[in-house]
């Protein structure tokens, strides 16, 4: 699926960036990146030095004169903008940017990043189907274009990797409420003898906030063994040795 997704940069300013736009494509696991009439000549040594181990993709940088050439081989275009553009365009959200990726599993994707100072000219957001706004703050919105093209591969990372990001733990066996009650009785028990409940009235209360506090846990069988240990030990009188 990664494979469905192409990369333009349209008169990118600065080598560094072109670079640094590099390394976030191979973080992610993408390659294809295209280029639009770069400022700086090409190839660039600033992007080859800032793209560090992803100089295999600044190699295989397509270049082009025009915008409609670089997407000539994408089924769908999604423009990226910092603000909301007038233009007769469906603007999206991140989240339904995500939903279209999905459900377009056999389509291939260009993202259309604009130049650093101005972003996308009204003529090169024509040529897309749709246009996404990264959120951000209203007090600062311009994002660097290496930012906002690492945010937008993190994105799609996600969905074609989402066991990564989804926390397993079906395999750590949850002690059972029996154990927790022993463990819960262990500590009044032990409580009583300290005379940790004063005044008396508001035994039941505190009762109330120990069950609260240990009943929410989700121990495994090891884990309340191990407390019920640390409990034993501290209300055990210490005994010094000469």
């Amino acid at each position: 699926m990664k494979n469905n997704f192409g990369f333009i940069l349209v008169k990118p300013q600065l080598g560094e960036n072109i670079g640094a736009c590099a390394r976030s494509l191979k973080n992610f696991g993408f390659s294809k990146l295209h280029i639009v009439s770069p400022k700086q000549s090409w190839p660039n040594n600033k992007a080859k030095a800032t793209s560090v181990g992803a100089y295999d993709i600044i190699k295989k940088v397509k270049i082009y004169n025009h915008t409609h050439e670089a997407i000539s081989n994408f089924d769908i275009v999604i423009s990226l903008s910092a603000r909301k553009r007038d233009i007769n365009k469906k603007h999206i959200s991140i989240n339904q940017f995500l939903k279209i990726i999905k459900t377009k599993k056999n389509t291939k994707f260009g993202l259309l990043f604009g130049p650093e100072a101005s972003g996308l000219s009204n003529e090169d957001l024509s040529l897309s189907n749709y246009v996404l706004q990264i959120p951000t703050s209203k007090k600062f919105k311009s994002l660097n274009l290496s930012h906002s093209l690492t945010l937008v591969c993190y994105e799609i990372f996600k969905v074609f990797n989402f066991k990564k990001f989804d926390k397993n733990i079906k395999d750590i066996k949850i002690s059972s409420k029996s154990n927790i009650s022993s463990l819960i009785l262990h500590l009044k028990k032990l409580l009583e003898k300290k005379g940790f409940f004063v005044p008396s009235e508001k035994k039941q209360s505190m009762i109330m906030n120990i069950n609260n506090l240990i009943y929410r846990l989700e121990p495994s069988d090891k884990e309340v063994r191990i407390l019920a240990s640390i409990i034993s030990s501290l209300s055990k009188k210490n005994i010094n040795h000469n």
